[in-house]
């Protein structure tokens, strides 16, 4: 007998298959006889992509991606389908099935934050702009306008830059605040950094801003820094 013919017949040489797994542990079945809420996050992602490797399992797979990323979803909604192919049995296909998920659970979050919302404070802001911000590995700046009871009239992207920044016209600002006849306007941009603290540039535009608003009878109730995890207020810190 050949080397090589030898070497096939070990057991550690053959595909790993989920359908030799007890039904109850396979993530399909697992779904059916347990509900979602059962299965694992690479269980899910399992599902998702349909198959392994030779040597892993759809499952192992899900494991070796969660594990690159922490185990935080939030961090694995920020790769691209260039990160995820980089992974062993992860091609265009299955990036791209994964991707579309978490886009899908995106904007499900979005959907839900449509409804009319009133500004009370700065947390309704942070929460109410979040599904727009979150996981962005670039800055983008948008406005939120308010009617006179600080109900949210439109929410709107104003610009979209680098990493480092992104640069807001506040002619632009204000001519889609009189467009749309807002009362006051809120002022937000996000820091893929995860850093809260405001730039020079920051507090100059702000306060560009608010003189801006006070001539026009348009005033500035707020500029939020958001971060994934946290955000900065002007208002609470008194600097507006």
């Amino acid at each position: 007998m050949k080397d090589n013919e030898a070497t096939a017949t070990l057991p550690y040489a053959q595909p790993l298959n989920i359908k030799t797994w007890a039904e109850e542990d396979r993530p399909r079945e697992k779904l059916l006889l347990k509900g979602k809420a059962a299965l694992s996050d690479a269980e899910l992602i399992a599902i998702l992509i349909g198959s392994g490797t030779t040597k892993l399992t759809a499952v192992d797979v899900g494991k070796i991606i969660l594990s690159a990323v922490g185990n935080d979803l939030n961090e694995l909604a920020r790769l691209s389908v260039k990160d995820l192919t980089k992974h062993p049995g992860i091609g265009e296909a299955k990036a791209i099935s994964i991707v579309s998920a978490l886009e899908l659970g995106r904007r499900r979050k979005e959907t839900a934050a449509t409804a009319k919302t009133r500004i009370t404070c700065s947390t309704d802001i942070y929460n109410y702009i979040k599904p727009q911000l979150l996981d962005l590995p670039h800055e983008e700046f948008w406005i939120i306008l308010l009617n006179r009871a600080n109900v949210v009239m439109k929410k709107e992207s104003i610009s979209s830059g680098g990493v480092a920044g992104t640069v807001a016209d506040p002619k632009i600002i204000f001519k889609r605040a009189l467009e749309h006849l807002a009362s006051s306007v809120i002022l937000v941009h996000n820091h893929p950094s995860g850093n809260t603290k405001p730039s020079a540039a920051d507090i100059a535009l702000t306060k560009k801003a608010k003189e801006a608003g006070q001539f026009l009878d348009l005033p500035i109730l707020d500029h939020i820094i958001f971060t994934d995890n946290d955000y900065y207020s002007f208002a609470d810190e008194g600097i507006l």
